[in-house]
């Protein structure tokens, strides 16, 4: 398994075909004003052994030194173990509306963002639980499988967008449908989904999906993002309107989360500023009885950086010890 270990430096790749383009432009110019101070003739006496072949090639060296050196910069890793790591610890899925109406900004800086930021900081908190993460909007589906790897979680959170679905609404019991399906059965972990939502659901299959999950033994917390008051919905062009023109309030249903989380033995939670929500889920997941959990994933990342360090000194050695004159089967053959 490859990965970048600076891969925020993925944009210096553009410096490669910036450099060929300076070298080539510096070849001409040079070229030209050789030619204008002493005209082609008479500079092919006063400098017969000068090479423009050998110049070009050696700009060429260079224009590949700075490829390598981009990639000695990113540092190539290659993963090399692929283990089993067990530990103990707790199931949770955690399901995030990617809905229209989580772009409202009754919470800074929107819904989405805020629900984002608080899931980042929740997988911050994990010791050993395993974290799977859904979207939804008209529909649902497993952005992350359950996992111990956090910095993957982390990274399918970040991805999390009102585009990932093209379909609108707010498929709560779809998403709680799939959550229970995601559970494996052979694990004995304790199982929690957290759900993130402003709660605008319009199906009648809600209860039906909680009663299920809470058969199976899921305890669901459910986090509120946005206000009871309500907020205009952001569009193209302004705030989304009905049909008679009216700016539509996209309202936080804290009666349906909070029946959704009593129900199954959990609990209901108004985002705030502070994030204390996350602080009081977090340490009722913690008081759970642990299982032993176990997944494979790559625990060792070798460095590869240093071979193409290596290449791009041998370029650069390369360009400086090469000389712009002719040589000896240049002459002979009389090739510039």
């Amino acid at each position: 398994m490859l990965r970048l270990a600076n891969s925020h430096l993925i944009w210096l790749f553009w410096l490669t075909p910036a450099a060929l383009v300076l070298i080539i432009y510096a070849y001409k110019r040079r070229k030209i004003e050789r030619e204008l101070f002493a005209g082609s003739v008479l500079l092919h006496k006063i400098a017969p052994d000068l090479s423009n072949g050998k110049i070009l090639f050696k700009g060429i060296l260079l224009t590949l030194a700075v490829f390598f050196l981009n990639w000695t910069i990113v540092d190539p890793q290659i993963g090399t173990k692929l283990e089993e790591v067990k530990r103990e610890g707790v199931d949770i899925m955690v399901a995030v509306d990617v809905s229209a109406s989580m772009t409202a900004e009754d919470v800074a800086p929107n819904r989405l963002l805020k629900a984002k930021h608080e899931l980042s900081s929740f997988i911050d908190k994990l010791k050993g639980d395993r974290i799977g993460i859904i979207a939804f909007a008209g529909t649902a589906f497993v952005q992350c499988p359950l996992t111990l790897d956090y910095s993957a979680a982390k990274m399918y959170a970040d991805i999390l967008d009102t585009s990932l679905i093209p379909v609108q609404g707010t498929a709560l019991a779809e998403a709680i449908s799939i959550a229970e399906k995601s559970f494996t059965g052979e694990s004995k972990a304790q199982r929690v989904l957290v759900i993130m939502t402003d709660g605008e659901d319009h199906e009648a299959q809600v209860q039906e999906a909680v009663e299920s999950a809470k058969q199976k033994g899921i305890v669901i917390y459910t986090v509120g993002m946005g206000s009871p008051s309500g907020a205009p919905i952001p569009g193209k062009s302004g705030y989304l309107q009905d049909r008679k023109g009216s700016v539509v309030l996209s309202r936080l249903n804290e009666g349906l989360l909070t029946e959704i989380a009593l129900s199954s033995g959990g609990g209901y939670f108004r985002a705030t500023t502070g994030e204390n929500e996350l602080e009081k889920i977090y340490h009722k997941i913690f008081g759970m009885e642990k299982a032993e959990l176990s997944a494979k994933q790559y625990t060792a990342y070798e460095d590869r950086f240093q071979y193409f360090a290596g290449i791009a000194l041998l370029l650069l050695l390369a360009e400086i010890l090469i000389s712009e004159k002719k040589g000896a089967w240049q002459k002979f053959f009389q090739i510039d």
